[in-house]
């Protein structure tokens, strides 16, 4: 038997007429769940953007805790959720296949006096920090105190103020090995104040 307020409630949640609302209900039993459900199946209301969910909680309850659907108590109905999780994953892998793209378009350049030395994609470059960070990030640091550059070229990331960040600590480091060269030859050399 369907109720007045179970109609009120499917027509407020599927904007459509008392008769069309009756008709779901007296098919599903009173579920309201399973009459929206039916109601997009046949088209005759709009799923909702992204896969959303409805919540009938509550409203079709009896005092034992069983909802009414018609089955025997303890019997349940398998829910299927794989149409929002395969668009979920779908999405995901759509995702991590533009920045891989992406990654592949643009490169990281090594250099040394002017001259390419090698060319690898943004994408390797990536893997190698994520998983052998302990030691790509050293080599790399210790790249720039024997006078190798690096710059990123591409559509991307071939922007200027990434490669004059790069620049300004490639200087940096260059500054620093002076700094320590020269301290060295001073402590080694003559003392410039005492010229026996």
């Amino acid at each position: 038997m369907v109720t007045l307020e179970q109609v009120e409630k499917l027509r407020e949640k599927a904007n459509i007429s008392y008769e069309e609302a009756k008709a779901a209900l007296e098919k599903t039993n009173g579920d309201i769940l399973e009459a929206i459900i039916n109601l997009e199946k046949e088209k005759r209301i709009p799923a909702p953007e992204g896969g959303g969910f409805y919540s009938s909680k509550g409203s079709q309850q009896n005092p034992e805790g069983d909802y009414r659907e018609g089955k025997s108590k303890g019997e349940t109905k398998p829910q299927d959720d794989s149409i929002s999780f395969a668009e979920l994953v779908g999405r995901f892998l759509g995702w991590c296949g533009r920045i891989i793209d992406r990654g592949n378009r643009n490169s990281f350049e090594v250099k040394k006096d002017g001259a390419k030395i090698m060319t690898v994609p943004v994408t390797v470059l990536a893997v190698l920090l994520i998983f052998t960070f302990w030691i790509t990030v050293p080599l790399i640091i210790v790249g720039l105190f024997f006078g190798y550059r690096y710059r990123f070229a591409g559509p991307d990331l071939g922007k200027e103020n990434v490669n004059q960040a790069l620049d300004s600590v490639a200087k940096a480091a260059e500054n620093f090995k002076r700094e320590v060269k020269d301290g060295n030859e001073r402590s080694h050399g003559e003392d410039p104040n005492n010229r026996g």
